[in-house]
């Protein structure tokens, strides 16, 4: 069965000035996405800020540089994900749905199919 990386966006800024309210409604919607989701999740994580990130790249010398925090400068970074099975895309969007994340008006959900080899 195919296997899907939900990768969960959102504003850092915004998250960490959520009100109660909105905390209930994001943890509401994960228990309603691992209730659906079932055996299907095989992995689910929430990451710390980007601010705690680092990067590696090829340096002029050609070895990995490290350098802090992500590569890309944006508004939006991923603060969590779930490895789920599912039979097709449409499954995966249906539980998907549940997440708060995927209607507030700073973040986003992002559904990517792993590739098979094989």
């Amino acid at each position: 069965m195919p296997s899907y990386l939900i990768l969960i966006y959102g504003d850092e800024q915004r998250w960490n000035a959520m009100s109660p309210d909105e905390e209930q409604q994001i943890h509401e919607g994960h228990r309603a996405f691992q209730e659906m989701a079932g055996a299907a999740v095989h992995a689910v994580g929430e990451l710390e800020p980007s601010t705690s990130a680092v990067t590696l790249r090829r340096g002029a010398d050609g070895r990995p540089m490290v350098s802090d925090g992500p590569f890309v400068e944006s508004k939006e970074v991923v603060g969590g994900f779930y490895l789920v099975e599912a039979a097709d895309r449409d499954e995966v969007v249906s539980y998907a749905r549940n997440l708060a994340e995927a209607v507030q008006d700073h973040s986003g959900v992002q559904i990517v199919p792993l590739l098979r080899r094989g």
